[in-house]
């Protein structure tokens, strides 16, 4: 578990981009920070792993301070997977996989042969492993991230806006893996991204963020579709506009769910029971 605790973060150049978060993040979930630019959603997971310290207040882990870790011992036990992959260019697949278990003294063997195994979780051939990043596509690349940041078994995975950079297709892709890597590792997973489908669709528990690090609202993606907070939420979710009042229409043999603009959202491939609603949630 993992608990911010009256965390504020003023850089040197005064800005405030945190300012007094409290928060658990339960164990073995998916919690996703949501917000624009500005809201300090990547501050507020960097400081996880200490890669930016808090100005005031404290971050536990299972109730432990991480101030009194060493931020290299800390950052080494926690995975890290952030935009555009951050791959070490000079270094083949199976190296830049391997890289932390051989920092924390893993012998080469087997840290090379973890990291083919690795490679057959994150659903990449082990035709890849001698090739550099520059002859991979970017889901590709990626999916070697992930894989990196899950080498040492770590208890937490901290993923930075990690399919941000991809096209729509892949994106999805990536997004399916990550659900389906979840369901088998059991990780607590912090992840961070601007995209609100995105975050419905990862997320066991939603964080909207408003500028400065101020929570709007926390809750599963069912609780803040059906229940938004306030105006901002609503707004957020794109509850104002209609987006999510969903309702069926016949075309033929197949029903067709609509939102209020008249805009297909997807096909039914089977009839509900006659006394179902159709509610606000899309389909997680």
């Amino acid at each position: 578990m993992i608990e911010f605790r009256s965390v504020s973060k003023r850089f040197p150049d005064g800005t405030l981009a945190v300012d007094d978060f409290s928060l658990v993040l339960p164990s073995h979930q998916t919690t996703v920070l949501v917000g624009s630019s500005g809201s300090g959603k990547t501050t507020l997971l960097r400081m996880i792993n200490r890669m930016v310290d808090p100005t005031s207040g404290s971050i536990e882990i299972d109730g432990e301070n991480i101030n009194s870790l060493a931020p290299v011992k800390l950052r080494r036990g926690i995975g890290y997977v952030m935009q555009n992959s951050g791959l070490l260019p000079h270094r083949t697949v199976i190296d830049n996989v391997a890289t932390v278990p051989l920092l924390r003294g893993t012998p080469k063997r087997q840290a090379r042969a973890d990291a083919l195994t690795l490679l057959d979780t994150v659903g990449l051939d082990r035709s890849l492993a001698d090739r550099y990043p520059s002859q991979l596509s970017g889901g590709q690349q990626q999916r070697v991230g992930v894989a990196r940041g899950l080498a040492v078994d770590p208890n937490i995975l901290l993923m930075d806006e990690p399919f941000g950079a991809v096209d729509p297709i892949v994106r999805a892709e990536l997004q399916e893996e990550l659900l389906r890597l979840q369901k088998e590792l059991d990780k607590t997973v912090v992840f961070v991204t601007h995209d609100i489908e995105e975050a419905f669709l990862l997320g066991d528990q939603i964080v909207i963020l408003r500028e400065g690090g101020h929570v709007a609202q926390v809750g599963s993606p069912a609780d803040i579709l059906a229940n938004p907070a306030d105006e901002f939420v609503s707004s957020f979710v794109g509850a104002d506009r209609g987006r999510r009042a969903l309702h069926l229409e016949r075309h033929g043999d197949r029903d067709a769910v609509v939102d209020s603009d008249g805009r297909l959202a997807g096909v039914l491939t089977s009839r509900p029971a006659p006394d179902a609603v159709l509610g606000a949630e899309g389909s997680r």
